[in-house]
């Protein structure tokens, strides 16, 4: 097999290990978002809704807090579980890019992934720890 062929074929193969990465990625955090409205919607069923002020429920605005509520099976920990899990697909595609670049010895590719990713965890570092 000529180099040509070989570096074309593994460039498929990461193409469509991203591919699958986000796919799966998406899908689980669809399902986890799904089953947490449903037990959140069991839970809150006989809740009465004011909609005339809007409150803001930042009870599980941490990781901390968000697993202390997953521990517990509340409705709202987990949807917010399953947000966290999509906000992190694509981080998660960053970093096999950047694993996928360091294979391919292309490091300015490489150094770029890094800032994209430093940007993305510092950004998220003050929403998420406190």
């Amino acid at each position: 097999m000529s180099k040509i062929t070989k570096k074309r074929l593994e460039e498929q193969d990461i193409q469509f290990i991203l591919g699958t990465l986000l796919r799966v990625g998406v899908i689980l955090s669809m399902t986890v978002v799904l089953i947490g409205g449903i037990i959140y919607l069991i839970g809150y069923q006989s809740f009465n809704v004011d909609y005339s002020q809007f409150v803001p429920d930042a009870k599980y605005a941490s990781l901390e807090a968000i697993v202390v509520g997953l521990k517990a099976m509340d409705g709202k920990a987990i949807i917010q579980f399953g947000t966290i899990l999509l906000i992190f697909t694509p981080i998660t595609r960053v970093v096999f890019s950047v694993f996928s670049f360091l294979i391919e010895k292309d490091y300015l590719y490489v150094l770029i992934g890094l800032f994209v990713l430093g940007v993305i965890l510092f950004s998220l570092s003050n929403k998420l720890v406190g």
